[in-house]
């Protein structure tokens, strides 16, 4: 046997898909390896994400059964021509405690400071203001719920989203209604008995949910965004009615359909943010 002065461990051998040899065919397959194994990771990554989706709606679903249920009872008893009682009061807030369960089983308890906390505000202005005399009551309540969602859409999970000067534009128009809506209103509210306390009272509220509005503008999140505005437009029938500057159709109706409608986008948001803030946690921690 001819001795070719070569040891076999050091011998090249030629790839028979490419003119790589040796050490350098080891690095390429070990390449190769690596990235399947990342196409891999990020196929599984959104199969992953599509089943997470589908169980999300399922499960949120559910979680709104109640919500929609109690939408249904407290408009078919039609609450507001009722005589006002604990009874009418809890049917009325039913549906907002439905919406506080649903953001704390997804948030847990921070959110009691935050939209859960301003959805429990809001189901205990619904109480008072089913008794006309408490209606600063309720009102300070609203005030207070306006505070506890601006607060949230100041957290890092909704301001992770930059705001371009597009949403800017927006700001404004919120706060020539918010103004101007409130300088047309103070001489009606002049006219009230309480009129010492409606002034600055009517004052704060308006300047609150502006503030809440803009805030949730800049989030640029659609579902907490409209919820905002349609809030916002809630209130200002109720303002319109109850202080006798217009006398609108069906305002009660109006009134409660966005409302409910606004809080349950205000709600769906929130989720939403959590959900999104969840899945960027995993992704981060599949790519490390």
């Amino acid at each position: 046997m001819k001795h070719t002065g070569i040891h076999s461990s050091q011998r090249h051998y030629r790839s028979p898909s490419c003119g790589i040899r040796g050490p350098h065919l080891r690095t390429v397959c070990v390449c190769d390896c690596l990235g399947q194994k990342r196409e891999m990771d990020i196929l599984e990554t959104n199969a992953f994400d599509r089943r997470q989706r589908r169980n999300t709606c399922c499960v949120l679903f559910l979680y709104l059964l109640p919500f929609f249920a109690s939408c249904t009872l407290y408009f078919y008893l039609w609450i507001p021509d009722s005589a006002p009682s604990l009874l009418a009061a809890g049917i009325k807030a039913a549906p907002i405690l439905s919406l506080v369960f649903l953001v704390f089983s997804y948030n847990g308890g921070r959110s009691l400071m935050g939209v859960a906390g301003g959805l429990l505000l809001s189901a205990g202005g619904d109480c008072c203001l089913i008794w006309p005399e408490l209606f600063i009551h309720g009102m300070s309540c609203f005030a207070l719920a306006h505070l506890l969602y601006s607060f949230s859409f100041l957290s890092s999970r909704y301001s992770a989203i930059s705001s371009s000067f597009s949403f800017y534009i927006l700001y404004l128009p919120l706060w020539l209604i918010g103004g101007g809506l409130y300088v047309y209103l103070v001489p009606f509210l002049r006219l009230d008995p309480e009129a010492d306390v409606l002034v600055p009272a009517i004052g704060g509220y308006v300047l609150l949910i502006v503030i809440m509005a803009t805030l949730a503008v800049r989030t640029r999140r659609p579902l907490v965004l409209l919820g905002s505005l349609v809030f916002m437009a809630s209130d200002l029938t109720i303002a319109l009615t109850k202080f006798n500057v217009f006398d609108i159709e069906y305002e009660r109706h109006i009134i409660m359909t966005t409302y409910y409608l606004a809080q349950l986008m205000i709600a769906l948001g929130d989720v939403k943010a959590v959900l999104e803030e969840d899945a960027d946690d995993i992704h981060k921690w599949k790519r490390s």
